[in-house]
């Protein structure tokens, strides 16, 4: 394919295929086949978290005929109007006192509840910091401390996840304890690598096999130096959360009905039906972005230039969730980190573009899905008196990509199915 063809291909390509992932997961496609299929014989109350959260609300009120009650909370400007169920709104990704407020209520519309009603819990990513109820003797200050020094230690989704479920009295299965012996059933859109239910929004409604130990052991590999009364709940056991096999569990029922595969197959038909091959190299890809960004690179740099291990022109898909380690200071989400140093590795490749967003439409801090780079993205920013290693060097890959006006801003998408990757090789 010529460098020409590849340069007025690409570029529109990417951004269809983002957009098609993101259609993909929307609540109003995923969320009807997997509604209840009868009403229960007592009541129904909807609750949730999460950045999709609001318009899986919307979702169930437009398919479900029947009486229903109930709230849930989303983050700040991803509200949709609901008639019969309550939106409230909350900070993400550190957590303030409108969502420990909103985790309070949610939690006090599931008490006393009897056999015949049932609950249907709509959970997406972003809950673990909109539902920040912490355990007694903590306080939201100490939630917020923990959230902040795990976004910049490095630690995994998996870990940040397993040290917030025990200093919580709502996630780690305790909320679907306090529905018992209500029915539950949770709906869950995946934002996390593997789609194991416990990693989203930290598990409220499913049993958790982790225990306060594995937390401890946790903070000690990131050097965390906790807060004493948050050492306090880990040492003493306090904050052991409801276990797979716990009883009031017996009638919780979990469907994942949309995830970062599903997404990524999207994707990969609409560059197929461009006549452009795609691999999916993997939905679960984690590490820093930066690595994630060279060994990218070095795929397909190997592709464009030797064919191997993938013929060109293709796409090279993936998605999962990178980290930022220790941040200094820059606007850096975790895609246009990766975007960077691909672009470094790179060096101006002539037939190799790529886009990388997060499909809630936020990477990082900002309300910027990520950035689009093409060959010629080095020698504008060196053009414009921008030093990549530079700004790499300061996690500031917002700043970069925007002054060469290639950021991806999509607004709220109202979904989140984790991180979008898609390099292309002409």
């Amino acid at each position: 394919m010529s460098t020409c063809l590849v340069k007025g291909l690409a570029p529109a390509l990417l951004r269809r295929m983002f957009d098609a992932a993101i259609a993909s997961a929307q609540p109003a496609l995923c969320i009807p086949d997997h509604l209840p299929a009868a009403p229960p014989r007592g009541r129904l109350i909807v609750i949730g978290a999460g950045k999709a959260s609001a318009a899986m609300a919307r979702a169930v009120e437009e398919n479900w005929a029947g009486p229903l009650t109930g709230l849930v909370v989303t983050r700040y400007g991803y509200s949709v109007p609901c008639a019969r169920i309550e939106i409230l709104q909350a900070a993400h990704p550190v957590p303030d006192e409108s969502g420990l407020v909103a985790a309070q209520r949610i939690l006090a519309a599931v008490q006393e509840l009897n056999q015949d009603d049932m609950v249907l819990c709509l959970i997406s990513g972003g809950g673990s910091s909109l539902l920040p109820l912490p355990l007694d003797g903590l306080t939201l200050e100490h939630k917020q401390w923990v959230n902040r020094a795990l976004l910049s230690s490095g630690a995994t989704i998996s870990e940040m996840n397993c040290v917030r479920r025990h200093l919580s009295a709502i996630k780690g299965g305790r909320l679907a304890a306090a529905c018992y012996p209500a029915q539950v059933l949770t709906l869950l859109i995946s934002d996390v690598p593997g789609d194991n239910p416990i990693d989203i929004a930290s598990g409220p409604t499913v049993g958790d096999p982790t225990t306060c130990a594995d937390a401890l052991a946790i903070v000690r590999r990131y050097g965390i130096a906790l807060p004493d009364a948050v050492r306090e709940v880990l040492e003493s056991g306090r904050g052991e959360s409801i276990k797979p096999d716990d009883p009031r569990l017996a009638r919780a029922e979990t469907r994942i009905v949309a995830a970062p595969q599903k997404a990524l197959e999207a994707a990969a038909l609409v560059a197929r039906e461009a006549g452009v091959a795609v691999h999916i190299l993997g939905d679960a890809i984690e590490g820093e972005a930066r690595d994630v960004g060279k060994v990218m690179a070095g795929i397909a740099l190997q592709t464009a230039n030797r064919g191997q291990p993938f013929t060109a022109p293709c796409v090279l898909l993936s998605g999962g969730e990178t980290t930022v380690t220790a941040p200094r200071g820059g606007r850096g989400g975790r895609n246009v980190e990766f975007l960077l140093s691909l672009g470094i590795t790179l060096n101006g490749h002539p037939r190799i573009h790529a886009l990388a967003g997060d499909t809630d439409g936020v990477d990082g801090m900002d309300d910027i899905a990520g950035a689009y780079l093409g060959p010629d993205s080095l020698a504008r920013a060196w053009a414009m008196g921008i030093r990549p290693l530079e700004s790499l060097a300061n996690n500031d890959g917002h700043g970069f990509f925007e002054t060469l006006d290639d950021s991806v801003v999509t607004g709220p998408t109202l979904t989140n199915v984790n991180d979008f990757r898609a390099v292309f090789v002409g």
